[in-house]
């Protein structure tokens, strides 16, 4: 499609440039195009994706989990939208509610609405399925969620979780009839027999989802697999096809050949963790280690935090960090973090 002469081209919506396309025109004084300066920061350094916490309570209480408590009230409507507006100002170009749980909090249809209004060009939604019925997913449908991500940890329940396929089959047969969104099922290695994890990757195709594969980390972000858990891997590869399970340059397969796969971790730039306070963090799994007030985050603090090292990111198995960091492994990363090698676990 031919644009017209003279106008300018945004980083975000239907035209969006790459961060090389963003860094030609940054050096090239002789070009004639008007570029938006702010609208180039964003392409250099913006959030490809933000994960929004809604409500920090959950309804189960998995023995792996630390991102979740019991007694926490949803974060007010007013103020989540609050944040849905700063985050598009930042150049966020996708957005995800997480939490806890997110279906808990009352006005979850309404914030998927108010998100589609604000054109991000995807709004997703992490749940563990357990409180989903038909007219509540029909709602979601009519709020125009995109996608939604559940996680299944295995078959049958056993001490550390109950979110497993036995007890979820009728929600799953539920979801796969009556969502118009896409649904991503993940089997989650290593919190249970990895036998049952790849009987959650054929379900997964029964119903018609994407199938996807986490392995549990511990509360660093960092791999727990054992021997056995490593074979149940391999198998699962294979059942995947290599190249769907090869993402971000294959971290995990080269994490449990060499024990690390470094990376340059653009979390605080191109990935942004929101908790339920308002502020962000590098991630889930490293909450104050870095922190700042989401609505006092601005174009200088994208920047600092790409170009930050991480002192976690050689063994780090958060697949949504590395993935949204994985385009701008070129560029160079020549700020030090001043903190501890080896972050220490976090409690829920």
């Amino acid at each position: 499609m031919r644009r017209p002469s003279g106008k300018r081209i945004p980083v975000t919506g239907r035209w969006r440039i790459s961060s090389e396309a963003a860094l030609s025109l940054a050096s090239c004084p002789k070009l004639s195009l008007k570029v938006d300066m702010h609208a180039l920061t964003r392409g250099l350094y913006g959030p490809f994706l933000a994960q929004l916490v809604v409500v920090r309570r959950c309804n189960l209480s998995c023995g792996y989990c630390n991102e979740f408590d019991e007694t926490s009230d949803p974060v007010p409507t007013a103020t989540l939208k609050a944040r849905i507006d700063k985050l598009k100002e930042l150049g966020t170009f996708s957005l995800e509610f997480t939490g806890g749980e997110p279906m808990l909090h009352p006005d979850i249809t309404e914030l998927i609405d108010y998100a589609r209004s604000k054109s991000f060009h995807k709004v997703m939604m992490i749940s563990n399925a357990y409180l989903l019925n038909e007219k509540k997913v029909k709602a979601l449908n009519d709020a125009g969620l995109m996608e939604m991500q559940v996680s299944v940890d295995g078959v049958l329940p056993n001490e550390v979780t109950v979110k497993v396929l036995k007890p979820m089959l009728p929600k799953l047969r539920m979801l796969a009839r009556t969502a118009k969104f896409p649904v991503v099922l993940s089997a989650v290695l290593g919190a249970t027999s990895p036998g049952e994890a790849l009987q959650v990757v054929e379900a997964a195709k029964e119903f018609g989802f994407r199938p996807r594969v986490l392995v549990l980390h511990d509360g660093s972000g960092q791999m727990q697999l054992d021997e056995e858990g490593q074979a149940a891997f391999a198998r699962v590869k294979e059942m995947l096809g290599g190249r769907r399970f090869r993402e971000a340059h294959d971290y995990r397969e080269r994490i449990l050949q060499g024990g690390v796969a470094p990376f340059k971790c653009r979390a605080g730039s191109r990935y942004l963790y929101v908790d339920e306070f308002g502020d962000v963090h590098w991630c889930s799994q490293t909450r104050g280690v870095f922190q700042k007030p989401l609505l006092d985050y601005d174009r200088a603090d994208l920047k600092t935090q790409f170009y930050t090292k991480k002192t976690c990111a050689d063994a780090c198995t958060i697949g949504c960090v590395r993935t949204q960091s994985a385009y701008d492994e070129w560029r160079s990363q020549p700020l030090d973090f001043e903190g501890p090698r080896r972050l220490p676990l976090l409690q829920g």
